[in-house]
């Protein structure tokens, strides 16, 4: 295993020396688990592979014996470049105080100069993601390391390469900003696969009193790792949001902050559930989505890949809903049925497709590929493909006989007022 860390601005790490296995000194109190109140100073301690916390706040146990066989450096320089002067902190005891010492603990000796110096450092510490050996090879100095991938391909997955631009755009958030630190840690930089960090995030966000999110966790992850074409929808659906919505400044920030691409993705495992026949468990996590992002959609709702739901609040996707591939719906967008008939109920939304917020589509009709649904619109009979429809109730724009192509895909460009002039001669 190669070890390597991101250069950063200011401050170069120009070498990690070769590392040897040691025992934290009785003294040390950590928590055994690595709590995120901790993170990343225990979770960086461990040595067995876990990062997974399982406690809500720090415990007084001593250091479990799984950590304190933890391989770590016994000497960390820091300088600027090859021709920089290192400072050395000598010894894990000194380290390790200093860091406690920032979060409160009472452990900590007398800092000596190397240790006070060390401390400038402490911003560096979410970049020290290792838990097992650090190797013993030299390493470039920090102007010839690449920034793009400063980790462990084979583990990681040398293929996903939008995982590893998320990885990288969290570290240097982390960077930008302390006190995101420990949430980017845990939440992103501490995980190696995407869907390992989509689990954890959805099932904390998810999860309740009752229903708990070690066990959301484990149902999510295995889900996704079960269905290989849920995990492909799942990059799509993130460049998706990427690319059509340019309040969307990082992919990170999708995974992190967009409830219209998480009430998708749970979306996803809870209609995989349905169709295993758990019904109970898929109207759970639909009812959890309803309450925590405020998106209604029915676990029997089919939803293809490269979805943009921009905004989301108030979308409710009826049970025999099927939206197409590539589409892009914005908030309190309704597609309903019409009243308490049961059957096959429900819009078929064509690929393409572009919804604007507050329209409402209802009944078993069809949105035909590549077409665009005004703003407040009311759907009630099928829309040809690649046209417009506009208003209460929903017109054609240039009429059904003679109706304007459109020639670009709506739910790609999200270009919502195109061909305004052709439908009204409204003026202010």
């Amino acid at each position: 295993m190669t070890a390597a860390m991101a250069a950063l601005p200011g401050v170069d790490i120009v070498k990690v020396s070769s590392s040897v296995a040691g025992r934290v000194e009785s003294g040390g109190r950590f928590c055994e688990r690595g709590c995120v109140k901790c993170a990343p100073v225990s979770l960086a301690l461990r040595s067995d592979g876990s990062s997974s916390c399982q406690r809500s706040e720090c415990s007084s146990s001593p250091l479990s014996s799984s950590c304190g066989n933890a391989m770590f450096p016994s000497t960390v320089s820091f300088g600027r470049g090859k021709s920089g002067s290192g400072v050395a902190a000598k010894g894990l005891a000194s380290t390790v105080a200093i860091l406690m010492e920032e979060r409160g603990s009472s452990y900590g000796h007398e800092r000596s100069r190397e240790s006070k110096l060390l401390e400038n450092f402490r911003d560096v510490i979410p970049l020290l993601e290792y838990q097992n050996a650090l190797s013993s090879q030299s390493r470039p100095a920090a102007e010839d390391v690449d920034l793009r991938v400063v980790e462990d391909l084979p583990t990681l997955g040398e293929d996903d390469q939008l995982w590893l631009m998320m990885r990288e755009e969290a570290r240097w958030d982390s960077i930008k900003e302390p006190a995101l630190a420990s949430y980017l840690y845990s939440t992103i930089l501490s995980h190696r696969t995407l869907e390992r960090a989509l689990a954890f995030h959805l099932g904390n966000k998810l999860s309740s009193n009752t229903l708990l999110s070690t066990q959301l966790f484990s149902l999510l992850n295995d889900t996704f790792m079960e269905d290989a074409g849920i995990r492909r929808a799942i990059r799509e659906d993130i460049k998706a949001v990427k690319e059509r919505d340019p309040a969307c400044v990082t992919y990170s920030h999708c995974l992190l902050n967009f409830k219209g691409f998480l009430s998708c993705q749970a979306h996803r495992v809870a209609h995989r559930l349905w169709n295993q026949g758990r019904h109970s468990l898929a109207l759970a996590i639909q009812s959890r989505v309803s309450e925590v992002f405020h998106v209604d959609i029915h676990p029997a709702a089919k939803i293809g890949s490269g979805i943009l739901f921009d905004h989301a609040t108030g979308l409710v996707v009826g049970e025999t809903c099927t939206i197409g591939n590539n589409v892009s719906i914005l908030h309190h967008v309704t597609l309903g049925g019409t009243g308490a008939v049961g059957g096959d109920r429900h819009p078929k939304i064509g690929d393409g497709v572009l919804i604007g917020a507050g329209a409402i589509i209802l009944g078993n009709i069809t949105i035909g590929a590549g077409a665009k649904i005004g703003a407040g619109s009311i759907v009630l009979i099928d829309v040809p493909p690649h046209t417009t429809a506009v208003g209460n109730p929903a017109r054609i724009v240039g009429g059904k006989q003679k109706p304007v192509k459109l020639k670009e895909i709506p739910g790609e460009t999200m270009d919502q007022t195109s061909y305004i002039k052709d439908w009204s001669d409204y003026v202010i």
